[in-house]
């Protein structure tokens, strides 16, 4: 039988690893770090894409209880006026929408799951390299570990160390000159409908806040930072600074986010933004890269989590259907790479809006509620290409195959 080794136990890692074993192919995941993730980070957003692809392999009935329902946005400007609202699902997928989820709750669940099935998890295990033996992968670790498997699969996210192995000359992340911060909260009696995620366009600094639960508040900011910081520099920001430079972003604005902001125990902040807008190489010999290690897309796409889960459900489909590691790891890019890209392009554009000057905050004001309109009249078909997606697991894949064309798309998927 296959056997895939599986670098990086983030989110990616545990979904391939159950999409490969569906497929009759073992693995095993091998992770950087020593100890698991539970208790870090703060939430994402899995879109109805995202949850279609956990379907395709039966894994939605376990996440779907994980979070809250998020199926509008609504969008502000730093007055408080609205601009429009829009909804989270396509046209196929109308009236589900996106789930927000705690980022540690999710991969509790994905990796209780994993080690469930049989799926051996390896902590400690930092990739250093890996080489090809004609018939299959030997990857070596800091520790003096070695493994070997049939395949090896980098879901071992934005710094992957698997994609400079296949690639040394790949490129690097790209910068977006943004923060991040966030945080939960409770208690302030703020109205709102639950579930729906509130953007404000404020005047120096985006904001969002979502009424979840009963009378609870998850929030996100993105402070613009135009010169990247260094981690010593990030890690200097202690909490009374990050509290007191959102004070500052958001004095002049309408809305709740200084309330919300000062209502907060414990404030994550200063994470940076990245994106990698497009990888040449995505595969070498028997190994390969998926998710963020192959196509990082900036947070503001709401789409991180859903590419993963995408690309890990396909590339098992392709390795169970087609003869060889090479022709899977071909059919593969072929049908992901045009869609990826383009998530990412729009992920950059989104975070442009959020640090607009102030020609483009009038442009923003006028042109964001003629789009909502525009949506609204057309029930999301404009958004059908990004949440319509759908993995049919049961249809064979066929060599040769290509992309699917994306409504409004002429251009071929890139060999």
């Amino acid at each position: 039988m296959t056997k895939a080794l599986i670098i990086g136990g983030g989110i990616a890692g545990p979904v391939a690893a159950l999409a490969l074993r569906r497929a009759g192919i073992d693995s095993a995941i091998h992770e950087a770090y020593e100890r698991d993730a539970v208790g870090v980070g703060s939430f994402l957003t899995l879109s109805v894409n995202g949850m279609d692809a956990l379907r395709a392999i039966g894994l939605d009935a376990l996440v779907a209880g994980l979070g809250h329902p998020t199926p509008r946005m609504a969008m502000f400007n730093h007055q408080g006026r609205r601009l429009g609202e829009f909804g989270t699902s396509g046209t196929r997928t109308r009236g589900r929408g996106s789930t927000t989820v705690r980022r540690s709750d999710l991969y509790r669940a994905l990796r209780d799951e994993a080690a469930r099935q049989g799926v051996p998890i390896v902590h400690g295990a930092r990739l250093v390299s890996a080489e090809s033996t004609g018939v299959g992968v030997t990857a070596r670790f800091a520790d003096g570990r070695s493994a070997e498997g049939d395949l090896l699969i980098g879901a071992d996210g934005l710094r992957s160390r698997t994609r400079e192995i296949i690639d040394p000359a790949a490129p690097a992340p790209r910068y977006v000159p943004l923060l991040n911060a966030s945080g939960f909260t409770r208690g302030l009696g703020l109205p709102g409908e639950p579930g729906v995620m509130n953007m404000v366009f404020g005047r120096r600094c985006f904001f969002c806040w979502i009424p979840v639960g009963d009378d609870e508040i998850w929030w996100f900011a993105n402070p613009p930072q135009p010169a990247e910081l260094t981690p010593d520099q990030l890690a200097a920001i202690g909490p009374e600074e990050s509290r007191a430079r959102l004070r500052a972003l958001f004095a002049d604005d309408a809305g709740p986010a200084l309330r919300i902001v000062e209502a907060t125990d414990r404030i994550r902040y200063g994470w940076p933004t990245y994106d990698l807008p497009s990888l040449p190489v995505w595969h070498r010999d028997r190994m390969i890269v998926i998710g963020d290690a192959a196509h990082t897309a900036a947070p503001s796409s709401g789409q991180g989590a859903a590419m993963a889960f995408e690309d890990a459900v396909t590339l098992a489909r392709c390795l169970r259907d087609l003869p060889d590691v090479p022709a899977a790891f071909t059919a593969y890019e072929r049908l992901r790479r045009e869609r990826v890209e383009r998530v990412v392009a729009q992920g950059r554009r989104n975070s442009g809006t959020k640090a607009a000057g102030p020609v483009a905050r009038l442009v923003r004001d006028v042109a964001l509620p003629l789009y909502a309109r525009r949506m609204a009249k057309t029930g999301g078909a404009s958004l059908a290409w990004l949440y319509d997606h759908h993995v049919e697991w049961d249809a064979p894949v066929a060599a040769g195959v290509t992309a699917p064309r994306a409504p409004g798309r002429t251009r071929p998927a890139p060999r």
